[in-house]
């Protein structure tokens, strides 16, 4: 998306999930806390849409033995990550591109959050693969993203929703109205059975629903030992 290579709204980011994402910090904490579940030590992480850092800071922040690999197919986006990272940024290898350019691993644990509705199912298979074949055996993955059902009448409900929930959050009603048309339009969301049978059919087991807020869902599963 164009938008996240313009400079300016790139500086902007950080206010987005905060205001747009319910319980987005908590979202943070928990899947935080999911990988420690299975990292209680040093590890290595993939974190595939890595841009902007918010996710990355909060992972180094609370686990001072975890390295990080990021990608990000925006540069600007990278640069915010850098800079957010701040001292940690040593802990943080960050690559250009998708997940073709992520290194082969293994990874002991990898996440993908507020990124996959952004890919076309078929894409979003073969990322998910990808990332599968990258993992360490046993491994955990966690994704949160858009999520929620597709038929007309039910999509239109939950849109509405987000929009109320922005607008709450203080973004004017016309900005909310606008973003909920462009996600109709131009943003490949799944319904989350979809997005439960993506992750089995890229091989994934033991997917478990942890994060639920109104159009967004996060779901942690495993590649087999």
């Amino acid at each position: 998306m164009t938008w996240f290579s313009d400079p300016e709204a790139v500086a902007r980011y950080a206010e987005g999930p905060v205001r747009l994402v319910p319980g987005f910090e908590s979202l943070q904490r928990m899947a935080t806390l999911l990988l420690a579940e299975h990292l209680p030590g040093a590890a290595n992480v993939l974190v595939l849409g890595a841009g902007g850092g918010l996710e990355l800071k909060k992972f180094a922040d609370r686990q001072p033995l975890w390295r990080f690999v990021g990608v990000d197919p925006s540069a600007e986006m990278l640069k915010l990550a850098q800079a957010t990272l701040g001292p940690l940024a040593d802990r943080a290898l960050l690559h250009e591109g998708y997940i073709d350019s992520a290194p082969p691993g293994p990874f002991d644990a990898a996440t993908c959050l507020l990124t996959l509705h952004f890919i076309p199912a078929e894409e979003r298979l073969r990322t998910l693969r990808e990332i599968h074949r990258r993992l360490a055996p046993g491994a955990p993955l966690i994704v949160a993203h858009h999520s929620f059902p597709q038929a007309p009448a039910d999509k239109a409900r939950w849109l509405k929703r987000y929009a109320a929930y922005a607008v709450d959050s203080g973004v004017p009603a016309a900005d909310a109205e606008r973003a909920i048309s462009a996600i109709a339009a131009q943003l490949p969301v799944l319904s989350p059975e979809a997005d439960e049978a993506l992750l089995k059919e890229a091989g994934f087991h033991g997917t478990e629903l942890f994060y639920a807020g109104f159009t967004f869902k996060g779901w942690i599963a495993w590649k087999d030992r």
